[in-house]
């Protein structure tokens, strides 16, 4: 069983090897982001993806149907506890501000399991203000996938890169007014498995979707 160490061992060695692309804005692209045990213990979940006729290229349009990792499904799944204890920790928190520099205090963790299928698109956006670090790490395995990364956009909406997808890869951004990005539609053939991890100012309303609502960052 994967425990909250080796989660931040791993997290730890992929943030000190992550390669920076300074255009259009600073991202940070991960591999090995997760223990591999990790990594498929999330993909293994039992989790059906949601029924969603139309996302209108918005997530939030599908609410109701999104799955986060909250006290009740780090109790009932202990890789869900791992990763988000993992995640809250001190010794993460400071290398991500380090790397990154951005100031987490004050901030809630959350984590939210994606599971998206043909039909899925995102429109170019950028994440709302109280939004202070988004992390994308991808779960899907197989060839049918490479396609499926995150569009990098620049100020005119042009998409300038598309992260690579791969299993246990990923992406970093720190939300601004400039950090477009989105998902072209474009054909998902099987299911686009993802953790989107964000650290969340103090004014975020949906305390059910926190890790540790109860646990700002110190």
């Amino acid at each position: 069983m994967t425990s909250s160490s080796a989660v931040r061992q791993s997290f730890l060695r992929c943030l000190d090897n992550s390669r920076l692309s300074p255009e259009p804005y600073n991202h940070w692209l991960l591999s090995q982001a997760l223990p591999e045990d990790a990594a498929d213990g999330i993909a293994a979940l039992p989790w059906a993806p949601p029924t969603v006729q139309e996302t209108y290229g918005k997530r939030e349009t599908n609410n109701a149907s999104r799955t986060y990792f909250g006290a009740e499904n780090q109790a009932r799944h202990p890789v869900c506890a791992a990763v988000a204890e993992a995640f809250q920790s001190r010794d993460v928190t400071d290398a991500i501000q380090r790397t990154c520099g951005v100031d987490l205090s004050g901030t809630s963790l959350r984590i939210e399991y994606c599971q998206d299928t043909d039909g899925f698109w995102l429109e170019p956006h950028t994440d709302i203000g109280v939004k202070k670090y988004t992390m994308l790490i991808y779960l899907s395995k197989g060839p049918d996938c490479e396609d499926w990364g995150t569009d990098v956009l620049d100020e005119t909406k042009t998409i300038v890169a598309r992260a690579p997808y791969a299993f246990n890869e990923g992406l970093i951004f720190i939300p601004g007014t400039n950090t477009w990005h989105g998902f072209a539609k474009r054909p998902i053939n099987g299911v686009r498995k993802s953790i989107i991890v964000n650290y969340v100012g103090p004014e975020w309303r949906a305390r059910h979707e926190l890790a540790f609502p109860d646990a700002p960052i110190t």
